[in-house]
């Protein structure tokens, strides 16, 4: 993915740093941005690079990169982070409420209205073609990313170990995504005491390209005033951030009750939001056993149309839980049946809210003792571990999506051949040619529009 803006060659002789950026303009930046940020976070932190780094030189690669590296060790969308990060360093608080908030309203907006077109409209056989062939290639866009997280986390026996362990685990036992992410880190914080070079994170952005010239913020740029350390910002900066959800939740369970579907989408959520660890792949098992099978706001086939949805508009594929919840809210009828809209577009609301609570939080009550140290992050062993379990739970969610869509009806009913060629086709195009999302997707939905159109007279 790259930006509409080309990055031009590096100058040598742009010698001066650029002069200070108004708020009004980045807050321009941060809007084209949400409505751009296709490609997922590698596409994303890609665009980030070329316009920020490259093009505007608002920030050197050094201070981009230590950002980059702290944002990858949380949990939560790490571009949305790291744009919040920047913010938050040019512009205060405000900048990097701003910025964050922009990554995600577009994404938003865009989901609900598809998200009331699929609901309304799904049964109409243009846009059930559409679907009948973005599926295949929703799956095969799983084994994918499970095939490329591999690659750079199964360095060796123990990772793959790790990994084939998680699969038994999730596939054979049903064990909860939590706990398979809790022995995982475990399995590395101890397991680095013995064999520190077991669980080193691999890795790593040495090969960056430099040379763009002076930075407003370089790499020897004195830390702003406002992003030094105080132990008191960071008590208010977690008291305001605890304080937000528990008004959000008092709401909730005042006006629902604490059984009521949104308060319990409010609860699941915030949880999952904290074990988003390897990205929205990873954590979407867990969305699956909650909001599939346990509270059962939406099925099998909607989800897998969800994250189909959630690959085809800009913002972190994590906004694939803006669809559960309007699903779900419009399903549960949870404003009552004259207000079906209304009611899904809040859950919708509630839903992304807390999700993205705590990736505010923890950029900007981390952020000033990361910028304390310039050095590499230590204690990324646990997460060398996660990342590779998250394989194997990854692994299992493709399954679990092939065996929906080659067996709709279970298997005892039919096999979809169709489905399957369109799925191995999208596969070959993923693996083989290095196909992008969109015209991946673009092209299995046209085929998919084809064949059902063409149904009646076959």
């Amino acid at each position: 993915m790259t930006s509409a803006h080309p990055a031009p060659p590096p100058d040598e002789t742009a010698a001066t740093s650029p002069a200070p950026v108004p708020f009004a303009e980045a807050f321009r930046f941060w809007l084209k941005l949400g409505f751009i940020s296709f490609g997922g976070p590698a596409g994303q932190i890609a665009i980030m690079h070329t316009e920020l780094v490259e093009r505007r030189r608002w920030i050197s690669e050094q201070r981009f990169l230590h950002a980059l590296n702290y944002c990858m060790l949380l949990p939560g969308p790490e571009a949305q982070q790291l744009a919040t990060y920047i913010g938050w360093l040019m512009h205060r608080t405000w900048g990097g409420i701003v910025a964050g908030a922009l990554f995600v309203l577009p994404s938003l907006f865009i989901l609900v209205a598809l998200s009331w077109v699929y609901l309304r409209f799904g049964d109409v056989p243009a846009v059930a073609g559409v679907f009948f062939g973005i599926k295949p290639a929703v799956t095969a866009l799983v084994l994918h990313a499970a095939h490329r997280i591999g690659t750079r986390a199964l360095r060796n026996r123990w990772m793959w170990g790790i990994a084939a362990a998680s699969f038994v685990a999730i596939f054979a036992f049903h064990a909860p995504f939590p706990a398979i992410v809790l022995a995982a880190g475990l399995i590395g914080h101890f397991g680095a005491r013995r064999w520190p070079a077991v669980f080193a994170l691999g890795g790593g952005h040495a090969g960056a390209a430099r040379g763009y010239g002076p930075a407003l913020i370089d790499d020897d740029t004195p830390t702003p005033a406002h992003a030094r350390f105080s132990r008191g910002h960071l008590a208010r900066v977690l008291g305001a951030g605890l304080a937000l959800w528990l008004a959000a939740m008092a709401v909730l369970v005042a006006t629902q009750g604490w059984e009521g579907t949104l308060t319990q989408m409010g609860w699941f959520f915030t949880k999952a939001a904290l074990l988003t660890f390897g990205g929205a792949y990873a954590v979407l098992p867990y969305v699956y056993q909650g909001a599939v099978e346990h509270y059962q706001w939406l099925n099998g086939p909607q989800m897998i149309d969800g994250l189909a949805l959630g690959e085809t508009t800009p913002g972190p594929l994590i906004m694939v839980v803006a669809f559960v919840g309007f699903v779900g809210g419009w399903l549960q009828q949870v404003w009552g049946p004259d207000a079906l809209f209304a009611g899904a577009a809040a859950a919708a609301v509630v839903v992304t809210f807390v999700t993205f609570l705590p990736s505010f939080i923890f950029i900007l009550a981390g952020g000033p003792m990361v910028e304390a140290t310039h050095g590499r992050l230590g204690f990324t062993a646990p997460l060398s571990a996660i990342t590779a379990a998250v394989v194997g739970v990854i692994l299992n969610l493709a399954l679990f999506f092939a065996y929906h869509l080659l067996w709709p009806q279970g298997f005892g009913g039919a096999f979809d051949a169709i489905s399957a060629v369109i799925a191995l086709g999208a596969g070959v195009a993923l693996f083989r040619f290095k196909a992008g999302v969109l015209p991946l997707l673009g092209g299995c939905a046209a085929v998919g529009l084809a064949v059902t159109l063409l149904k009646p007279w076959l």
